[in-house]
Parts: C-alpha cells; structure tokens; sequence
C-alpha cells in the first residue's frame, strides 16, 4: 500500500499510538524526559532506553528521521540544525589526523573554506581534483583518502560529474562516496542507484517547505564495508551500521547540533507537499531558462537541463528531465549584476536556495566575496555571474520581472 513516494511521504506509521488521534505527529518541545526508577536512569546512559535528553534524541526528530529513511530506503538517517552542521559532523565522523579528502574546487563557499581551513587546522588534507577526469581521480586517491566527497550539482558553477563511473573507481579503491545532493531532491531520483554510500541534504531548502526551519540530515545507505577505516575501528563491529553507530554514539553527542524538535515537525509537514512543490519550480525553472537564453543582454544561461548544456545528456541519465530549480546567467560586468539585482521587484535578494519565492545572489561578491581573486578562479567564480533559485511564482510573472530589471 506504500509503494510510492508522495504515499510514503504523508503515511509513515507512527511510532506509537497518539493519545488525541492526531493527524499531524506532535513537537515534543522539552529538554528532558523523566525515568521511571534509577534503573531505568543507567539503561538510559547504556544507550538502550529510547530518549533520554532531546540533545541526543527526540520524539519529532526521531519521526522526521523515520520517515525520511522510509522514502529514501536508507539503512539510517540523523538530522541536524543545519546542512553545515552535517557536513561537520560527517567529517567528524569519517576523518581522522593525517587522512585526505578528495573532492571538487567547485563547491559551496563555506564547503570549501571547511575543507581547506578548518579541517587543515586538524591535519586532515584536501585534495582538489577535476571530478570530470576519472584518471585524475584515480590518481590522486590512496591509502589514506577517507571520501571522495562532491555535490551533485556543484554550486553555482552546475558542473556534473558521472556518479556512477565515480562509484566504480572509488569501490576500486576501497573509498566511500559522499555527496550533498541538496541540489535534486529524493522525489526525483535515487543516490544509492548511481553508487553514493552517504548523503549530505541541507533540509533547509526544499525539505522545509518554503524556508520556514534550518536542518540538515545525513543519509547513510549502509553500502560501504568501513572495516579498516581507521577513524572507524572502534566501531566496525557494527558492520552495515558503522557509520550510524559511530555518529549516533560519539559524534552526534558530542558535537551538540541536533535538529531541535520545531524544525523536524516543520519539515515533517515540508516532506508531504516536496514532490508537488519541486515539480512546479523545476519546470519553471527550465522555461525561465530557455527564455532567458533569447534576452539579447544575457550572455550566458547556465542550467543542465537546457539541450544546448553539455551536462545534458548526463544530468538526464541521472536527474530525469528537470535537474534541480536553480539556475545562473551572466551579464556583462559586475556593474551591470548590480544595477539588474537594484531593479528587480518581484525576485528576492537573498541567499536561500529552494524557497518558495524565487531567490537571487551575485554569488561573487557575497557567497565567495571574501575568497582571494587567486580561489575564485579556481572555483571557477565570476564577477559576471547571477544565481537564480526558481520560485512558487508563476514564470510569466518572474521573466517580466527580469526584463524590467534589464532595462
């Protein structure tokens, strides 16, 4: 009866009975839960007691995990307060002093600067490769590589890369994938089918159903054996669950960025209508950007799923015909973002992606504004560059607004 995503998304069996027979599952917002005898007390610090104290575990949190992993057929899934707090706390988990990461120069700003100064600090290296190039990548993994970690849609670059040819180089190398596939949402595709061992979501956008909560959530699929994983060793008795059981009992407790209870009910009611709501603004966003490629002041439109994009073949083996509801273009000068972005009514300056009002950024000068000019050529970042995230709006209405905005 639950073999679809919209029904999985809505009927996920509740835990336990509600008292009231309520529709909607409750936020449970309180900090700690009380303990029949002092008995039960020790059971609780054993780890075999259910919730304990909402920093560690929570009712709602504990529901919005289920029914995440109920449509995604993942083996655990952990939410946090935001999707950089996952990515902390994936790391955390996974590195180790004198491991490596391999991953993309083309990621999100704060991605970056937590691989190339945060994590550097603590002795783990990055190794930025071109994620394109499998020999490269093949090259530059070894013995100590702890992930090749990339984002799916590399943002706001758009850049591709073949997952499932990645998959097989990295099994090769007895390495997990890792990507944060925020940019196209479960509904629309499925990780574990092209190889990704962990999923990084920041469920602030579209999970969250028009902003309304932070969050991020992990997504482990229990496909990878982490077995001579040296950050892993004391839990690789756990075998399909060695990551989960790892973040759950030491990292996850220890790092204090659970997703509070607000948040998981918000995003509970987000997961119900995501299907819906990403069809409209992906294909809004596929028509904006085909229109736009005819507006004689843009002089680029960056979006795979235009035919003309040469990730377009792959963005439809892997994402189907609407990857994702973002999109960029360029003007002529930094000048000219500026003057269009001042004019714009309708569009929202804003760094969001994936709200229900479609969002605007020059990513350069605010995302990456404080990377030296030497990165963001590197990251392939241009002052020219405008990113757009398509809206709820109707497309008519956000293509006037952009024409009026161009002068």
């Amino acid at each position: 009866m639950k073999s679809h995503f919209d029904t999985k998304a809505i009927h996920t069996g509740y835990p336990r009975q509600d008292p009231y027979g309520s529709l909607q599952f409750p936020a449970y917002e309180t900090s700690a839960f009380e303990f029949a005898t002092a008995e039960a007390m020790v059971d609780a610090f054993a780890g075999t007691v259910e919730f304990t104290y909402s920093r560690i575990s929570n009712p709602t949190v504990d529901y919005f995990e289920k029914r995440v992993a109920e449509i995604t057929g993942a083996f655990g899934v952990t939410a946090f307060n935001s999707g950089m707090a996952a990515i902390s706390n994936l790391f955390m988990n996974i590195a180790c002093t004198g491991a490596n990461i391999v991953t993309s120069p083309h990621l999100f700003g704060n991605s970056y600067s937590l691989f190339a100064s945060t994590l550097k600090r603590f002795g783990v290296e990055v190794r930025f490769c071109d994620l394109t190039d499998l020999n490269g990548v093949a090259n530059t993994i070894d013995g100590n590589t702890c992930a090749l970690f990339l984002e799916i849609i590399t943002n706001p670059q758009l850049e591709i890369a073949d997952l499932k040819a990645l998959s097989t180089v990295v099994r090769q190398k007895n390495v997990p994938l890792v990507a944060d596939t925020t940019v196209v949402p479960f509904c629309a595709w499925k990780a574990k089918d092209f190889g990704v061992d962990i999923e990084l979501v920041s469920s602030t956008k579209y999970i969250s159903g028009g902003a309304t909560t932070l969050g991020g959530i992990l997504v482990d699929h229990g496909t990878f054996d982490w077995t001579d994983k040296p950050a892993m060793k004391d839990f690789a008795i756990f075998g399909q669950g060695t990551f989960t059981a790892k973040l759950r009992k030491e990292i996850h407790r220890n790092m204090g960025a659970y997703m509070t209870p607000h948040a998981a009910q918000a995003q509970l009611l987000g997961l119900e209508t995501l299907s819906l709501r990403f069809a409209k603004v992906a294909a809004s966003c596929l028509h904006i950007a085909d229109r736009l490629q005819q507006v004689s002041q843009v002089q680029i439109v960056n979006y795979p799923g235009l035919a003309s994009n040469p990730f377009y073949d792959l963005a439809g083996k892997q994402f189907g015909a609407l990857p994702g509801a973002m999109l960029t273009f360029d003007l002529p000068s930094k000048e000219a973002c500026f003057i269009f972005l001042n004019r714009l009514k309708l569009i929202k300056r804003a760094t969001n992606l994936f709200d229900n009002k479609s969002l605007i950024i020059h990513p350069a000068s605010t995302i990456f504004g404080t990377f030296s000019q030497e990165v963001r050529d590197r990251m392939n970042i241009s002052d020219h560059t405008i990113r757009l995230s398509v809206g709820l709006e109707d497309s008519a209405d956000l293509l006037e607004d952009i024409r009026q905005a161009l002068g």
